[in-house]
């Protein structure tokens, strides 16, 4: 009875405890979420606050890591556009098979190292600021001091990039008494002749006879062959371009590489005072010559060499690659002058500024100078990447705003209404109006009246030019000496003109603060100009006003 009576008690108690919790769980779900979530929260304060913490963390970092992703697709797309309105890829195919190619730094010099020969002592020079101009205008006036390159000039790079590349296509060969041709006013030349007497070689320049005789006597100094030649047009065989690739083809009587000159195409505009100023040669190749195996053939205007004194010395032991050859360095058309400033004068200014610029100005000759450093600075400046680990949306945040390339163009030449209208005239091509058969000016290496491979690779880059004539010229020459101690050339006074024209134009327009930051090369020496541009007669007899004055605004003739 008591057996069955506590069965019962159990199972009673069983059926109340079930439905007791039966009840409770059916109680438990009609609580809403957000009330058991409080409660918990209540009673467990910092496991809340701790989770709450790492889900806004999560959130919060991958929201912006996803603005910085949208924003670096943005950038890229905006520097591609851009680099293409330019005329520029991300990755040029050329300059990454030369890179891989060659696989080393052509220039050398660093501090403290002592460096192999001359070559070593190319390029990385200093970035100076121009205290007087700078002080004058209340802007920030740099100058590349490209004349303290061993032979005096940025042609050190160009000339130090054509013989290696020369070399590396397996187009010139050291001591074998090969003989290097250009034509040239001057310096080019002496750093060819300077490189080839270092690397083995001997050295035919072609040179117009009213150039200043100082040139002429270092290259005689330096042992090259020199031959003047009258001013004529880039049509006229004995043009001294012309001049010295006929010689070149000449020195041997096997012609490797290289069209004849008849082959070339040309489409001249309006006004061009060489003939054709629309020229853009589409040749790649370098007119290369070498003698005959058997040492027969044309006989070279360069006195012979030792490896060549003995003609039958060579046949049956040397190959043809090891012949004697005339090489034409074509400093107007070869892209090797291009590339010296690309992959050396350009990231020598970006890495010196810090990124740091707002203007880059200089004259252009063969045009390698500007195009190089313009293509350069472009690229950089539209990306904003430097090699280092920010992305380029955090540096495009740092610098707004692309480097301005502006043309310094010396009066007589075409350029600047090329890059202005986009016609190749000049007014002193005016009739009656020329006294110069060249370049209507006093000033020497830079102004043309042609476009060259080498400007037409760097064209789409230029966005301004400035016209400076003779008298601003002469005047700012003397102005650098008086209050710089500066001695330079003609082609340096012209840069700085326009450097100071540009940096008040910029003043003008963006304001001071922070003051324009403007750099331009100082091309050579004034002691190759001691016979014209800093001859005070000289200068006279051509009409030339280099009286200075006080005041920079009167120096330039610029008053905005």
């Amino acid at each position: 009875m008591s057996a069955a009576a506590s069965s019962s008690s159990r199972a009673l108690l069983g059926s109340g405890v079930g439905g007791g919790a039966g009840a409770s769980g059916s109680k438990l779900a009609s609580i809403p979420g957000w009330t058991i979530i409080s409660r918990y929260a209540r009673n467990h304060r910092r496991s809340t606050f701790f989770i709450g913490f790492c889900t806004g963390l999560i959130l919060g970092l991958g929201s912006l890591t996803s603005v910085f992703f949208f924003a670096e697709r943005r950038e890229k797309r905006r520097r591609r556009k851009k680099l293409r309105s330019y005329g520029l890829d991300d990755e040029d195919e050329e300059e990454r098979q030369r890179r891989e190619r060659r696989g080393r730094d052509p220039i050398q010099i660093r501090s403290g190292q002592v460096v192999r020969g001359v070559e070593g002592l190319i390029g990385n020079t200093p970035l100076m600021r121009i205290n007087s101009l700078s002080d004058a205008t209340g802007c920030e006036i740099l100058g590349k001091a490209e004349f303290l390159n061993p032979a005096g000039s940025p042609k050190d790079r160009v000339a130090l990039q054509i013989l290696r590349d020369a070399e590396d296509e397996g187009l010139l060969h050291p001591n074998t008494g090969s003989c290097i041709f250009e034509g040239t006013v001057g310096s080019t030349g002496i750093s060819l002749a300077t490189l080839a007497r270092a690397k083995g070689y001997r050295c035919s320049i072609v040179i117009p006879d009213d150039v200043a005789r100082e040139k002429v006597e270092i290259l005689e100094k330096l042992g090259a062959e020199i031959q003047s030649v009258r001013p004529r047009g880039i049509v006229d065989p004995r043009h001294f371009v012309n001049e010295a690739r006929a010689r070149a083809e000449a020195f041997g009587d096997v012609e490797l590489v290289g069209p004849h000159p008849s082959g070339f195409e040309t489409s001249g505009v309006a006004g061009d005072d060489e003939g054709q100023s629309g020229r853009y040669t589409q040749r790649d190749d370098l007119v290369v010559s070498a003698r005959g195996l058997t040492g027969s053939g044309s006989e070279s205007d360069c006195p012979p060499s030792s490896s060549s004194a003995n003609p039958g010395a060579g046949e049956g032991d040397q190959s043809l690659e090891r012949q004697p050859r005339g090489f034409f360095a074509d400093q107007f058309e070869n892209p090797s002058n291009f590339w010296a400033h690309f992959h050396g004068t350009g990231p020598e200014i970006w890495r010196q500024t810090g990124g740091l610029l707002d203007a880059f100005v200089a004259g252009a000759g063969t045009g390698g100078t500007l195009s190089g450093c313009a293509a350069y600075l472009k690229r950089v400046s539209c990306s904003h990447v430097d090699g280092g680990d920010e992305s380029s949306f955090i540096k495009r945040a740092k610098s707004a705003q692309e480097v301005r390339v502006v043309l310094a163009d010396p009066q007589g030449s075409g350029l600047y209404n090329k890059v202005k209208f986009g016609v190749m005239y000049s007014p002193t091509e005016a009739e009656g109006r020329r006294r110069r058969h060249q370049v209507d000016s006093v000033v020497e290496g830079i102004g043309i009246n042609r476009i060259t491979k080498n400007l037409h690779m760097g064209l789409q880059c230029i966005d301004d030019a400035v016209r400076v004539s003779d008298d601003e010229a002469a005047r700012m020459g003397r102005w650098l000496i008086l209050n710089d101690g500066l001695f330079l050339g003609s082609s340096s006074a012209v840069n700085c003109v326009a450097a100071v024209k540009t940096a008040l134009a910029l003043k003008a327009e963006r304001g001071d603060d922070p003051p324009p930051v403007v750099v331009t090369v100082l091309c050579d020496s004034g002691s190759r100009h001691l016979s014209k541009f800093h001859d005070d007669t000289a200068l006279q007899k051509l009409g030339v006003q280099h009286a200075g004055s006080s005041d920079i605004a009167d120096i330039l003739n610029y008053h905005p």
